[in-house]
């Protein structure tokens, strides 16, 4: 009888805990535009019950019919201006898919509202914009994340851990990325992206900014609290007939104490590329890919491996990681891949890097 009993209670457990799961609310969002050519991901999010679309913001009225149509959204999800969709709709947080130069209208918005905020990287179009932003979020106390698709490489955390906690490398001493691809126009973006991410005002640069903000925001992950010495940078036109007010490429030169990166960002390259190398004094790392790691030491042979996203417990879908943000089961570490305080630092060196490429000169930090 006594068995009997415990069994009863167990399995009565076990359905209470079940019932808590499944009765957890999803995350309740809004998306701010929808011209990035990345908003798909999280329209044509479906068949996930822990994020629900509530509302959508995109002026342009024929985008956003057409997005209604591509992704069966119901067209009374779909609002003109800004306020009033977060008043009709009140997200817990917002996703920003419009220009770079918009992430600070939305955050302006969404701030005073005590709604999260994650953009599309990098963080903001100039570093005004990032500092008022920066701002916002400190006064209201909202997350302001920054979203890049290395944040969700397994090969990229890796090397993060052996660089930083088990100190495999040894001191590091030079870090290289490479990052880029044909083109936007070459790769088939659409004109609503196009329209303001080959414009100097509304992006912040060209390849400089579209690129060049993945190196500097894992070598700012790897670097923790040190600011940068010195920034260099050049850029180059090799395409003005197709990319007329922006550069298409980009080489920025990083200084630290003791430790240097060389960013190559550009919309020239053979084909698509996220990769990066790290060097130090006992060892190199170098991510090719998302899941492959090749480990080098003094001897300089190649060891390859193969990381899994279940190894080292990271978020593989950036919605999953704001909803666990926002609901407090995870805590973003400052100099972390999408905290506030890296990001505003990826602004200051790709600022730095525009004033160099314009000067001719370094720019200190």
């Amino acid at each position: 009888m006594q068995h009997r009993s415990i069994f009863l209670l167990s399995v009565l457990f076990i359905l209470l805990i079940s019932e808590t799961h499944a009765q957890a609310p999803p995350l309740r969002v809004a998306v701010a535009g929808i011209s990035h050519g990345h908003s798909g991901w999280i329209l044509g999010r479906t068949g996930k019950p822990d994020i629900e679309v509530a509302g959508i913001w995109e002026p342009d009225t024929a985008l956003a019919a057409k997005a209604a149509r591509q992704y069966n959204i119901p067209r009374n999800r779909f609002y003109t201006h800004l306020a009033t969709m977060l008043e009709a709709v009140k997200p817990e947080a917002v996703l920003a898919f419009g220009s770079v130069y918009a992430h600070l209208e939305v955050t302006e918005a969404c701030a005073p509202r005590g709604i999260h905020v994650m953009v599309e990287k990098p963080l903001a179009a100039n570093l005004d914009h990032a500092r008022k932003m920066e701002a916002l979020a400190r006064k209201y106390r909202i997350h302001l994340l920054t979203n890049y698709e290395t944040s969700w490489y397994p090969s990229v955390h890796k090397s993060l851990q052996l660089a930083l906690d088990s100190n495999y490398t040894g001191t590091l001493r030079m870090a290289r990325f490479n990052h880029g691809h044909q083109g936007p126009k070459e790769i088939g973006c659409g004109p609503e992206f196009l329209a303001w991410l080959t414009d100097p005002v509304l992006n912040g640069a060209g390849a400089l900014t579209d690129f060049g903000c993945y190196g500097a925001n894992i070598m700012t992950a790897l670097m923790r609290n040190k600011a940068p010495v010195s920034v260099t940078a050049v850029t180059r036109r090799f395409k003005p007939e197709v990319y007329p007010k922006v550069d298409d490429d980009a080489t920025i030169v990083v200084e630290y104490p003791g430790a240097q990166a060389v960013i190559q960002a550009s919309w020239n390259w053979t084909f698509n590329r996220k990769d990066m190398e790290l060097y130090g004094t006992s060892a190199a790392l170098s991510a090719p890919d998302a899941a492959t790691l090749i480990r080098r030491g003094t001897n300089g042979r190649p060891q390859e491996t193969k990381v899994t996203p279940e190894e080292l417990k990271v978020y593989t879908d950036p919605f999953v990681y704001l909803a666990a943000v926002v609901k407090g089961k995870e805590t973003v570490a400052p100099w972390s891949l999408y905290s506030l305080e890296n990001n505003v630092m990826v602004v200051r060196i790709l600022e730095a890097a525009k004033i160099s490429a314009k000067t001719g000169k370094s720019v200190p930090l």
